[in-house]
């Protein structure tokens, strides 16, 4: 049976691919709609047991999983069926160090090097990082913004970047780059993209981008100027014809369309040349039951064509993390804590610093006034909204 790896604020299965798929998947496959816990699960922390925001995740051939922490700067290591992870990268504090990570949002693995490739987010970075007893990282692609990253049977990398609007390739030892998806500026033309986040390469070495500003998925055959819409593209909705905040994405060998839907805490299958697609996970509203999602962002499929990942398994009722309205965000300005005494921390790029302002309450000025969205759990606000004016806020 295929199983799918899910990464959310509270339990986490997920997982991005490292290289060209070879993915079988049945066309009438099923998927069981209750999901187990594979990491974490064991309330946020900083033990080896726990997991604190949880983002990106890749599961090896042997069904072991890495996680990116976020909260705990560190990337761990689970074992399949162990109660305990290992940290493998990081976890030496929040910094810019060679031995540091600072919320480092995706990772998978080039086994031709055995190493980790990390997108180190708020350092705004890629680094590789022995996988084996490895005490330090070395920088291989600098000033980027967050970034998911895949990999091609070739070797090459494949970093989006979603302040320029692009996808680019990097061949071994290539330290610039090509434009392989995008490149044109933000917007909704066929040539461009829109805060793009997660990225798929196929066997023919085409691109898949969640161009999640535009709510669809693009398609970018090699060489190609421009792409090709094979999900979502109907506007922003939770109908079968629509995407909402698409993020991780694969793509089977009959070039059928996986996707996570952040918004709308489903997973979508789009068979090839479909005008609307089908559910397969989730779509049981938000919440944290096995049956459900909660705000889903990576994807994958391990050999036997399982796994997902839902954010908002680890993200427990303290600290949470909070995941910014792309639509609206500076460029390098990702996240967003809210501390249990309410105070604000958001993380400026532009002036490579926290800001911390104390929450008035909860329906005063300040802040809370710019943001488009607001909800609470379990009586902890969490919130998306417009950075740029939260950081003018916090700036005075």
């Amino acid at each position: 049976m295929k199983s799918i790896f899910i990464s959310t604020p509270y339990f986490c299965f997920f997982s991005v691919p490292l290289r060209a798929s070879s993915i079988d998947i049945h066309p009438n496959a099923k998927w069981s709609q209750n999901g187990i816990t594979v990491a974490g699960g064991n309330g946020q922390g900083s033990e080896t047991n726990q997991l604190y925001g949880p983002f990106g995740l890749y599961v090896d051939d042997d069904q072991t999983i890495y996680v990116a922490d976020q909260g705990n700067h560190r990337i761990m290591e689970w074992k399949s069926g162990a109660t305990n992870g290992k940290v493998v990268a990081g976890g030496n504090g929040q910094g810019n160090g060679a031995h540091q990570l600072n919320y480092p949002s995706d990772v998978i693995i080039d086994k031709e090097s055995d190493s980790l490739i990390i997108s180190d987010c708020v350092n705004r970075r890629v680094v590789r990082w022995p996988r084996r007893n490895g005490t330090r990282g070395e920088t291989i692609i600098s000033n980027i913004s967050y970034s998911g990253l895949t990999m091609d049977d070739n070797g090459s990398l494949y970093v989006t970047d979603n302040g320029k609007n692009e996808v680019r390739r990097y061949k071994i030892g290539d330290t610039q780059g090509t434009v392989v998806a995008g490149g044109n500026g933000k917007g909704n033309h066929l040539d461009q993209l829109s805060n793009p986040s997660y990225v798929f390469v196929d066997r023919d070495h085409s691109v898949y981008v969640s161009d999640s500003g535009n709510q669809r998925v693009m398609k970018w055959e090699e060489r190609a100027k421009q792409g090709i819409v094979v999900a979502g593209g109907q506007g922003e909705g939770n109908s079968l014809t629509q995407l909402n905040n698409p993020q991780g994405v694969v793509v089977d060998q009959l070039g059928t369309v996986y996707v996570a839907e952040w918004m709308n805490h489903r997973i979508m299958r789009w068979p090839k040349g479909a005008v609307q697609g089908s559910v397969i996970v989730g779509g049981n509203g938000y919440g944290a039951q096995s049956n459900q999602l909660a705000y889903p962002i990576g994807l994958s499929f391990d050999r036997h064509g399982r796994h997902l990942s839902d954010l908002n398994a680890i993200w427990v009722a303290r600290n949470q993390f909070i995941f910014l309205d792309k639509k609206d965000y500076i460029v390098g300005t990702r996240l967003l804590l809210i501390r249990e005494n309410y105070d604000i921390i958001l993380y400026d790029a532009q002036q490579k610093r926290s800001l911390t302002k104390v929450r008035p309450k909860l329906d005063g000025k300040d802040c809370w006034e710019k943001l488009t969205f607001i909800y609470l759990q379990d009586q902890i606000p969490m919130l998306l909204g417009n950075v740029e004016e939260c950081i003018k806020l916090l700036r005075q």
